[in-house]
C-alpha cells in the first residue's frame, strides 16, 4: 500500500511526534496528580529517563505508545505496510532498549511500571494504577506512615527573673516530654 501524503508532509507529521508531554502521560500524570501522589518529571540520572518518579518509592514509571513500543496483542501496534523492513527494525530496537532499561532499573534496586497508551483511557485502570503507586513501600519504611501522637502542651508559670524583663512573668510551652525554650 502506498502512502496517502506525499513525503514532504510525512516528514513534517513524523516530526511533529514528541517523547515527552505526551496525551497519554499527561493522562496519566494528571490523574496521579489529583489521587495526591507526587512525583518526579523524566529524571536523567535514571536509566531510560523515565516519564515519571517517584525517588522515596524507589518507583519508575513508563507511560508507552502501543504503536511505538509494540504493546502484545494491541489493536494499535500496528506495522506500515511501506518500508516494512524499516519499521522491524526500528520497532526491534525500541522493545530491545526498555527492556534494557527495565533491567537496569530493576538491578538498582527499583520498581519499574509501563503503562500503555490504550490502558489509560480507562478511569478503572487508571485508579489501579494510583492503589499500586500507593502500595509500593517507601524506601526505608516497613509499614505505612502513621501521623505523630500529638503530645498536650500546657502552660507552665515561672516566675519572674530578676535579670532578664524586671516585673514581668514569662510563659514557656512546656510539652510532657519536657521543657521547650520559651519567653
Amino acid at each position: 500500500m502506498t502512502d496517502i501524503v506525499d513525503p514532504v508532509t510525512r516528514s513534517r507529521m513524523m516530526a511533529a511526534i514528541r517523547g515527552k508531554d505526551t496525551k497519554p502521560e499527561m493522562v496519566v500524570r494528571r490523574y496521579l496528580h489529583s489521587a495526591g501522589l507526587r512525583y518526579v518529571l523524566h529524571d536523567c540520572t535514571l536509566p531510560g529517563k523515565p516519564d515519571l518518579v517517584f525517588p522515596g518509592r524507589r518507583l519508575a514509571v513508563f507511560v508507552h505508545g502501543c504503536f511505538w513500543h509494540r504493546h502484545p496483542g494491541c489493536r494499535y501496534a500496528t506495522t506500515p505496510a511501506t518500508r516494512r523492513e524499516f519499521w522491524e527494525k526500528k520497532f526491534a530496537a525500541n522493545v530491545g532498549r526498555d527492556r534494557r532499561t527495565a533491567d537496569a532499573l530493576e538491578a538498582a534496586g527499583w520498581t519499574v511500571i509501563t503503562v500503555w497508551e490504550c490502558e489509560t483511557r480507562s478511569s478503572q485502570f487508571l485508579e489501579r494504577l494510583a492503589q499500586a503507586v500507593r502500595h509500593v513501600p517507601v524506601a526505608g519504611r516497613t509499614r505505612p506512615k502513621q501521623p505523630a501522637a500529638r503530645q498536650p502542651r500546657r502552660r507552665q508559670y515561672s516566675p519572674p527573673s530578676s535579670a532578664s524583663n524586671p516585673g514581668k512573668a514569662r510563659i514557656s510551652l512546656e510539652a510532657a516530654s519536657g521543657p521547650t525554650s520559651g519567653k
